[in-house]
């Protein structure tokens, strides 16, 4: 049986309809089965792409928003463009980093796990059957997709942080996660037809399904499946996850970058 994420990643990918109400009828199946450690199966694949991804766009946010003079009072009148600039390049630079590794886990997801047994075996058969250009598979509409992500979220998480801090004189760990919510919520919602777009590019190699192009993927998914358990299958779904996962990363790496500057 699949774990939760391997089940949410793939109902991005399979040609059949998505229900909110199945998705959480899995979970509780899951759980009377297999206990409540089997809800983190597929948990170490994903752990194993977040980790430098988190860090990456994290640090190279920080760098993306000294360079752009964002929040420093220079140049007051653009620092909402360059907010959200300093999220999307941040996006773009842990993306291309990690790229690999995320359709690594994307394959892992759609296929038994006969076929692959570690992510290293994912690296090494599709190395040997279609070469390291298909390590980038599916990276346009990722980056596409990740600019207005990335940038969105980034956007709402500082715009809502000066907010608080404006109207309240100050920002804590519980706002921060509520405003990392909503940030999660937008982001999400802005670039998830591209995301589906992405996951179908990935995986065509091991579903059969042929995609060439990102127009080409969205009309194809749109004329088969539909604008709703198509182009936004699982929508829903990341409408649950996404807020929790955004919220609890940014407040999480607002709290660490703060205590350890009080070290420094």
């Amino acid at each position: 049986m699949k774990g939760v994420n391997e089940e949410s990643l793939e109902s991005k990918i399979a040609n059949k309809r998505y229900s909110t109400r199945a998705a959480f009828k899995f979970i509780g199946e899951t759980y009377r089965k297999d206990g409540f450690i089997s809800l983190w199966r597929g948990n170490s694949a994903t752990m194993a792409r977040i980790i430098p991804y988190a860090a990456i766009q994290f640090t190279s946010h920080e760098q993306w928003k000294r360079l752009l003079n964002v929040d420093t009072g220079k140049e007051k009148e653009h620092n909402d463009t360059r907010r959200f600039m300093a999220g999307s390049l941040a996006g773009i630079t842990s993306q291309t980093m990690t790229y690999p590794l995320d359709l690594a886990r994307a394959r892992m997801a759609v296929t038994n796990k006969e076929k692959y047994h570690s992510l290293i075996q994912v690296f090494v058969s599709i190395w040997k059957e279609e070469g390291p250009y298909a390590f980038y598979k599916g990276y346009i509409p990722t980056i596409l997709g990740v600019i207005p992500y990335a940038g969105v979220s980034f956007y709402t998480y500082g715009t809502l942080q000066n907010w608080f801090v404006y109207e309240f004189g100050g920002a804590n760990a519980f706002t921060n996660l509520i405003c990392g919510a909503i940030a999660g919520m937008l982001g999400q919602s802005s670039s998830y037809p591209l995301d589906i777009v992405r996951r179908r590019m990935q995986t065509s190699a091991v579903t059969g399904q042929v995609y060439h192009s990102v127009l080409g993927t969205l009309v194809k998914v749109y004329r088969e499946e539909g604008l709703v358990q198509g182009i936004y299958k699982g929508l829903s779904m990341n409408w649950v996850k996404g807020p929790i996962a955004v919220g609890i990363s940014f407040a999480t790496y607002d709290h660490i970058r703060d205590y350890l500057r009080s070290f420094v």
